[in-house]
């Protein structure tokens, strides 16, 4: 496990002075985000929000899969959720590449056929987002009370921008 030792240490650390156990698992500020994976997103931060206060679900291009309406619906009805934002970002690997160029590209650096995987890359991102919000609004299990939103975060100056 050698290629881990660093961020096992790093865990030890942060354990060392852990005091963020004990919460309940709900969403404390009621909000649930879906947001990109990519590593210039600090989700709690970027909200004012603090450990304990949101559901976050993170997945390339912050879209709303089968996976971030099952895990919406599991938020709004359990844990708390009264509001969702769904936040993809400016500059976002998955608005740069269309499916194909995409499947070449992991073709040959897997070196292994890759014309089978989806990726879901997303050629206007507002239209997409649009999109995205209709899936949660239209649920059949998302609470018409829960307000939904969405905002592109710009990873050049921190800002979320509305998107009606």
């Amino acid at each position: 496990m050698g290629e881990f030792d660093d961020l096992l240490e790093a865990n030890r650390t942060f354990a060392a002075d852990f005091d963020l156990g004990g919460f309940d698992g709900k969403a404390h500020a009621g909000v649930a985000l879906v947001t990109c994976m990519d590593s210039r997103i600090d989700p709690l931060a970027m909200l004012g929000l603090k450990h304990g206060d949101a559901k976050i679900f993170r997945n390339p291009g912050g879209r709303i899969t089968p996976q971030a309406l099952e895990a919406l619906v599991l938020g709004t009805h359990l844990l708390n959720v009264n509001r969702i934002l769904v936040v993809p970002h400016t500059k976002c690997a998955m608005t740069k590449h269309s499916e194909l160029a995409l499947r070449d590209m992991i073709t040959e650096s897997a070196g292994v056929d890759a014309s089978w995987q989806p990726f879901g890359v997303v050629d206007d991102q507002v239209a997409t987002l649009r999109e995205d919000i209709r899936k949660v609004t239209a649920h059949p299990l998302i609470p018409e009370h829960v307000k939904v939103g969405g905002f592109i975060y710009d990873v050049d100056t921190g800002l979320l921008n509305p998107v009606e």
